[in-house]
């Protein structure tokens, strides 16, 4: 007679998340800024698409301002004036092809 509940298991050792999968996601953030002020930042689009393109088309179909920042460990960040989480999410589906499942939307 063993008992099986003694042995050792550590329960994150595998999760399932490997560091390729998680790169692979696109990142929509909101960030507050002074009052009711916002920013909305996309993160990890894949480099084959060119970013610069793509922003001049989002300003345009949105009626904001933006720019693109270079950060030393995400790489290269679009910055958008307001909440255009949603907008940004429906236009990388649509315009780009890219899968829902791919595109994570942060914040409030």
């Amino acid at each position: 007679m063993s008992i099986e509940n003694l042995k050792s298991f550590d329960p994150f050792a595998d999760t399932g998340d490997d560091e390729t999968t998680t790169s692979n996601y696109i990142h929509i953030r909101i960030q507050q800024r002074n009052g009711r002020k916002t920013l909305t930042t996309v993160q990890g689009v894949p480099e084959e698409y060119d970013l610069k393109r793509i922003l001049k088309v989002l300003k345009k179909d949105f009626a904001c301002n933006g720019n693109i920042v270079k950060d030393a460990e995400m790489g290269e960040i679009i910055q958008l004036q307001g909440d255009q989480r949603a907008k940004v999410c429906e236009f990388m589906i649509t315009q780009l092809g890219m899968q829902k499942k791919n595109i994570k939307i942060h914040g409030f």
